[in-house]
Parts: structure tokens; C-alpha cells; sequence
């Protein structure tokens, strides 16, 4: 008894000097952590890039190049499904200022078509309200974020009803609607290239930038990982939650852009700024096209652009919850500057508030540009699906390289499979980052110019420049605590 009693100690004592005295609760089961990975893809979250995308090469482009791109992420989901069955932590960077972004140009367009729309004198928010409900949203994340993990997988169960239900009725409803519809010719054959306003005549270019939107959908399912700790059965639940997100997101994302295209009434009125929607938002004038001309109003749009909306707001506020663990592990393990203040648990609600915030701000900075810039949507849409997919390929090309005896599987095992799996996910993966890091318009200029790779680039300096100075002296690389805990719990 003494000598369990004195492992016991013993583990708690070197957790404690770990950063681990504040253990996270695990409390999730498989559905809540589905319902926080799910909404963290979102069913409805390229709806922004819906119109360039469309516009650079068609629809035949876009409809197939989903297709393509859910092929190859399996791959990457596979591989990360096996990672997170034995590493239950693992590292990204989050795409909050993206949902804050969608979600106030989700909002901005409802009250613009509620108020009269483009034609009949509608409110259009300007830039500087549009910042300030891009700040509302993310500073109402970190407020919900702030409270026990259970707000959020109940908000995240409700995410999925209201993503599943809303998605199938705008799904199913749109084409139904819409008093003529697009031919299957046209949805899946079509290719047509504007390089009078996209700039871009090469084909294969316009292919690349056309495929954007499905590469930026279809990630975000690791965020199962960063769930394990509060999870019950992490090693089993966290790949299931995996490969469901993917499964559901990749055929409900498909049909939503189906539906789309379907019922595109006038291909070149989509782009006038001088419709309805003042061509801001290509998927809006769809859905007013729809309803307008069966109707003769504009409610349907309203409220089918207010599904829309809340599946930003969802998927918002599980990326934060997701941001808050990865900064929290990372912290843990003093991969970070400020790491004290940033791996601390909140007494109460056993979460890492700090990091929360920390998100926020982070998040809230990235968008000051919003009041100058039209592109910043491009640059945060870049810089968040490089950091985010570009994590997945630390560990996946370590999966790939590190002989398999010191390989530990956990329930979900590849074996043989692992090489050539984690193979094509890692080329894809740097596929994937260097397409994001493109001009996507021209001539290149102030207005249009792609700011990822600028700023991107500097984060990477200042990262290196910290470790040359500094992180190299003492920081010895991510800590496994399961069999720490473990000697807790079998002792």
C-alpha cells in the first residue's frame, strides 16, 4: 500500500512540475465530441469562396475538384485518425478570424435584403461596423468558451440538428424553388475561365485557385484531437469522431454546392454590383434569385442566408474551443512565450480561460485590417488553412519516418498501410499550403495582393529567431502524460 501510495505521489508530484496539477475534466463522450468536430468543419463554411471559385474556371471545376480534394484528405484523416488513437494531443493553429469574417458577411447580407436590399435602399454595413460585429462574434466565442466544456458539446449537439436539418432543407428546397434550374451539363461539364476579371489565363492556374474552396472546408476534424483529454475513451472516440466529421461534411458539403450551381438563374448577374446583393456574395443572390422570382420576396432568402449564418457561428465557437487546447497543451509543455499565464485552468470550470482570450486577441488583431483592405478575407482564409493543415504534417511525416517499433498503436492501427497512407497525405498537405500561398488575383497590387505568405513568413522568423536566442536552451519537445496518468490510475 505504502508503495502504490508513494507512485501515486510520485506521478502527481512530476505531473505538477509538468504544468498538469489543473487536469482538464474528462467528461466527453463520442456524440459531444462529434458535435464540437463536426461544427468545426461546418456544412455551410465555404460559402464566402463560393464565387471566386466559381468564377476562376466554372462550375465543372469546382463540383469535381471537391471530389478530388475529399479523396485525398481521407488520406489525411486516416493518418491523423492513427496519431490520435495513440498521441492524444497534437498541434494546429485556428481559424477564428475566418468564422468571424463569414459570420459578419452571413449577417451584414441578412439585414441588407431584410432592410431593401441593393435596389431598394437595403442598410449595407460599412467597414467599420462590419469590424465591429467581426469583434462581437469573437469576443462572444470566448465569453461561451470561458464556461465548463459541456456549454460548448451542448451547443455543439444543438450545431449538429441545426446544421443536418437546415443543411438537407437548403439542400433539397433550393432547386425546388428556383424556377428553372441549371442543366446537368452545365453543373458538371462546364469550364470557363474570366481572365478579364480574374487576371489569371492560365488553366491549370485557374484550376488550383478554383479547388481552394473545398481544400479550405474539408479540415478542422483534428479538433477531436485536441479534445481527448476531456474525453472518456479518447483513443477510440477521438478517430471515430474523425473519420464521422469527414464522412458527413464530404457528402453534405458536395450536395450543398450542387444545390447551388443547380440554381444559378443568371450566371454573369451573380457578379453585377449592381444586383440585389451588390455582388458581394455570390450564394446570396442565388438564394434571392430562388425565392425572388417564385415569390416576389425576400423572406425564403432571409431565412435560408440565417441557416447559413448559424452555421458560422457554430463552427466559430468550436474552433475557438479548439485554439484554447492547442495553446493550453503547447503551454503545458512551455512551448510558448508567457506559458504560465497561458496553461492556467480556470478553478471553477476547468478550462484554460487565458488561452481562451488569448485566441480572441489574436483573432481580433488579424481583422483590424478589415477597415482598409478588401483582400483580408484571402489573406486570413490563407494563413489559417496554412497553420492548421501545415500541423498536420509534423506529425503524419513523423508517423512516416519513425521505425515502427517505437510506434505504440492504440485501437485504430494501419500497420502495413501506414507508409504509403501517410505518403500521400503528406504530399497533399504541402499541396495543399503552397496553393494557398498564390496570388489570387491580377495584376498583383496593394488592393490584391495576397498577404499569407508575408505574414506567414514573418511568424516563421520570429519563431526561429526566439528558438535561436532562446527556446533552444531549454525546451525539450512536447511531453506524453498518458503513461504518467496512467501509473496514477493503476496504482
Amino acid at each position: 500500500m505504502d508503495q502504490k501510495a508513494f507512485g501515486i505521489d510520485s506521478a502527481e508530484k512530476r505531473l505538477n512540475e509538468l504544468g498538469y496539477k489543473q487536469e482538464l475534466r474528462r467528461e466527453m463522450t463520442f456524440f459531444k465530441t462529434l458535435a464540437i468536430t463536426f461544427s468545426s468543419m461546418a456544412v455551410f463554411i465555404g460559402t464566402p469562396l463560393y464565387g471566386s471559385s466559381l468564377r476562376y474556371a466554372g462550375p465543372a471545376s469546382l463540383i469535381w475538384g471537391w471530389v478530388v480534394v475529399t479523396f485525398f484528405t481521407w488520406f489525411v484523416g486516416i493518418a491523423m485518425a492513427e496519431i490520435c488513437s495513440s498521441f492524444p494531443t497534437i498541434g494546429a493553429v485556428s481559424g477564428i478570424g475566418a468564422q468571424a469574417y463569414s459570420g459578419a458577411q452571413a449577417l451584414q447580407m441578412i439585414i441588407f435584403l431584410a432592410t431593401g436590399n441593393n435596389k431598394g435602399g437595403g442598410y449595407f454595413a460599412s467597414r467599420g461596423v462590419f469590424l465591429c460585429v467581426y469583434i462581437g462574434f469573437t469576443i462572444t466565442w470566448a465569453v461561451l468558451n470561458s464556461f465548463a466544456l459541456q456549454v460548448i458539446a451542448f451547443l455543439g449537439i444543438i450545431s449538429i440538428w441545426w446544421q443536418v436539418i437546415g443543411g438537407l432543407a437548403v439542400i433539397v428546397m433550393l432547386p425546388l424553388v428556383a424556377q428553372q434550374t441549371q442543366s446537368a451539363s452545365f453543373v458538371f461539364t462546364h469550364f470557363e475561365t474570366s481572365p478579364e476579371t480574374t487576371g489569371i489565363s492560365s488553366k491549370p492556374y485557374a484550376v488550383i485557385l478554383s479547388v481552394l474552396l473545398s481544400n479550405y472546408c474539408l479540415y478542422g476534424y483534428d479538433t477531436a484531437a485536441h479534445l481527448t483529454e476531456e474525453t472518456k475513451g479518447a483513443d477510440r472516440t477521438g478517430p471515430a469522431a474523425i473519420l464521422s466529421s469527414i464522412g458527413i461534411i464530404s457528402v453534405m458539403g458536395w450536395a450543398y454546392y450542387l444545390a447551388l450551381t443547380f440554381s444559378i438563374q443568371d450566371f454573369n448577374y451573380l457578379y453585377d454590383v449592381n444586383n440585389e446583393t451588390a455582388g458581394v456574395l455570390v450564394p446570396a443572390q442565388i438564394i434571392y434569385d430562388a425565392f425572388y422570382g417564385r415569390y416576389h420576396n425576400s423572406t425564403g432568402a432571409v431565412v435560408f442566408l440565417c441557416i447559413i449564418w448559424g452555421s458560422f457561428f457554430f463552427c466559430g465557437l468550436s474552433v475557438t474551443a479548439c485554439a484554447a487546447r492547442v495553446v493550453y497543451a503547447l503551454s503545458r509543455d512551455n512551448g510558448i512565450p508567457f506559458s504560465p499565464i497561458w496553461r492556467r485552468i480556470h478553478p471553477k470550470y476547468k478550462v484554460p480561460t487565458n488561452a481562451v482570450w488569448l485566441c480572441a486577441a489574436i483573432s481580433i488583431i488579424l481583422g483590424l485590417p478589415i477597415l482598409k483592405l478588401d483582400v483580408i478575407f484571402t489573406a486570413i482564409v490563407s494563413i489559417s488553412t496554412i497553420g492548421w493543415v501545415g500541423g498536420y504534417a509534423v506529425p503524419i511525416f513523423a508517423r512516416l519516418v519513425m521505425a515502427e517499433k517505437n510506434f505504440k498503436p492504440g485501437p485504430f492501427y494501419l500497420g502495413r498501410a501506414r507508409r504509403p497512407i501517410c505518403l500521400v497525405a503528406f504530399l497533399w498537405i504541402c499541396y495543399t499550403c503552397s496553393a494557398f500561398l498564390l496570388p489570387t488575383l491580377y495584376p498583383i497590387q496593394w488592393k490584391t495582393f495576397n498577404y499569407a505568405p508575408l505574414a506567414i513568413g514573418m511568424f516563421f522568423t520570429l519563431i526561429m529567431l526566439w528558438w535561436a536566442f532562446d527556446a533552444r536552451k531549454w525546451f525539450k519537445g512536447p511531453v506524453r502524460n498518458i503513461d504518467l496518468q496512467n501509473v496514477i490510475f493503476k496504482a
